[in-house]
């Protein structure tokens, strides 16, 4: 099996390289995500905690 084969996917070429594309797009996009909304609610968390500090 040369490059050029693997590459051809046997024929099925024009649906597995999207899809693995695809795959790969909604992992990175999870993972920028996570990293979004986590940093968020750390916001979120040290502001809720510097109003309740700064009340008598």
């Amino acid at each position: 099996m040369n490059l050029a084969e693997f590459l051809a996917m046997g024929g099925y070429a024009a649906f597995v390289w999207p899809s693995l594309a695809l795959v790969l797009f909604v992992l990175v996009w999870n993972a920028v995500a996570a990293r979004r909304l986590h940093a968020a609610a750390i916001r979120q968390a040290l502001r809720r905690a510097d109003a309740r500090g700064s009340q008598p």
